[in-house]
């Protein structure tokens, strides 16, 4: 049985590496360390903070977690990331990803996301790719698995819409019309 999210939001952090020194919050339920003082949890809370890239996210998850391949939810909302890095598709077991409220600003970088098969609960809302009118189907588009988007559910409308959008988006490229 997994424990509590690791909760290392409202820290100051600046970079993952400083997370090192923190002392995760304690929530309603206690945190637990195992005999090499790692946490038997699947979740991991780095909201609220000032974190500007996630260079040493793989080092941060296993420097607090007891089996860092089982990450299943990362809240990184809230933050000064401006991309998303490759480093999150090494998190195979990734279910549910807080990015709103960042600085996100290249939309198809989104698309680094479809490489997380279990991927079902993403939020970007609150960055410049918002912006985009395309954002939406891009985003349903990239990553098909979604169920939820921004706290929303994703319908069988935008589904259906995504795949056009998508359609008609790879023939321009294709042609150039």
């Amino acid at each position: 049985m997994y424990g509590a999210p690791v909760d290392l939001s409202f820290k100051n952090i600046c970079s993952l590496e400083d997370a090192w020194t923190e002392e995760p919050s304690r929530g309603l339920r206690p945190l637990k360390r195992n005999s090499e003082r790692k946490f038997p949890s699947r979740s991991l809370r780095l909201n609220n903070n000032d974190i500007l890239d996630l260079h040493d996210l793989q080092k941060t998850v296993s420097y607090f977690l007891a089996e860092p391949s089982q990450l299943a939810w990362l809240d990184l909302s809230f933050n000064s990331i401006s991309h998303i890095d490759k480093v999150l598709c090494e998190l195979r077991e990734l279910r549910v990803l807080y990015l709103h409220g960042n600085s996100i600003f290249i939309l198809s970088e989104v698309d680094r996301l479809g490489a997380l098969p279990h991927l079902h609960t993403i939020t970007l809302h609150g960055n410049v790719i918002e912006t985009n009118k395309a954002y939406r189907n891009r985003v349903i588009s990239a990553l098909p698995q979604l169920k939820t988007m921004d706290f929303g559910a994703v319908t069988r409308q935008e589904r259906v819409m995504a795949k056009i959008w998508h359609q008609s988006n790879s023939r321009i490229r294709a042609t150039g019309y």
